[in-house]
């Protein structure tokens, strides 16, 4: 099947590892000119070698890097049609372990960067036939996942965010869409699990072996299966797909709708 992203600019944030790497080197491969941010520049730099995209790094959270990092890759691209916003997730921990400065730095990272980021990329995404905005939330916004409530909290924002997006703006040809990912086998995974155990007085691997058993495959899923769920709702091939929330969970939410 022919996606129809030949040629096409994207960006990717928090993309030098994990589920925004996976995206970005998949849309690589389907002909897109591809550009990643992360605020590590080693590794950023060597994520991009791998898979022939321009580097761009950036802390989504300081002031004006979005708008930074949206003109550079507009520059060095020749445009924009895609924006995936990706970054890493809060830290785990109850409610009464956060203060507010903790509670601001997430919603700085998991809300304002999206929205900050978006506002940059609109005036490039308004001059693009194909353009496509994805989100990278979590299933924790319908099933909330114990020891994380930064993350429960503040990715509903984002849901929000995106679902009104769709509405506000369909008119104008820009699509929003979120996946809604549940457990991946991501270095980010392996810092949670072995929180969990600490907390739990287990092992990593125990903890790895009980998550997975919450899905109905019987397993956590893999970035590239992720990405290519991703790539799809992205793509021209999902011209008329906007306004959802996807779960690409393996079946651990348990719920009806």
């Amino acid at each position: 099947m022919d996606l129809g992203l030949n040629g096409k600019c994207a960006l990717v944030t928090g993309a030098s590892r994990g589920l925004g790497l996976a995206t970005a080197k998949l849309l690589a491969a389907e002909g897109c000119k591809v550009a990643i941010n992360s605020r590590d520049a080693a590794k950023l730099d060597l994520a991009a070698a791998s898979i022939g995209a321009e580097a761009i790094p950036a802390d989504v959270t300081e002031p004006g890097a979005a708008q930074r990092i949206v003109d550079l890759t507009a520059q060095r691209l020749g445009g924009l049609d895609i924006l995936i916003c990706n970054a890493g997730g809060p830290p785990p921990g109850g409610f009464e372990s956060f203060d507010e400065a903790t509670w601001q730095k997430a919603v700085d990272l998991s809300f304002l960067s999206n929205v900050w980021l978006i506002r940059a990329a609109l005036p490039y995404l308004r001059k693009s036939s194909a353009a496509s905005v994805l989100t990278i939330t979590s299933y924790s916004v319908k099933q909330p996942i114990a020891n994380l409530v930064l993350s429960n909290s503040i990715r509903a924002a984002t849901v929000g965010l995106t679902k009104s997006l769709a509405l506000e703006l369909g008119g104008e040809g820009i699509r929003f869409n979120s996946i809604l990912p549940a457990w991946t086998e991501t270095e980010r995974v392996t810092q949670l699990m072995t929180a969990r155990a600490a907390k739990n007085g287990t092992t990593m691997e125990e903890e790895l072996a009980k998550q997975s058993r919450e899905s109905a495959l019987g397993r956590m899923a893999q970035p590239s299966e992720f990405a290519n769920a991703a790539v799809f709702l992205v793509s021209p091939a999902a011209s008329y797909i906007t306004g959802v929330m996807l779960s690409v969970d393996g079946g651990m939410y348990k719920g009806t709708l």
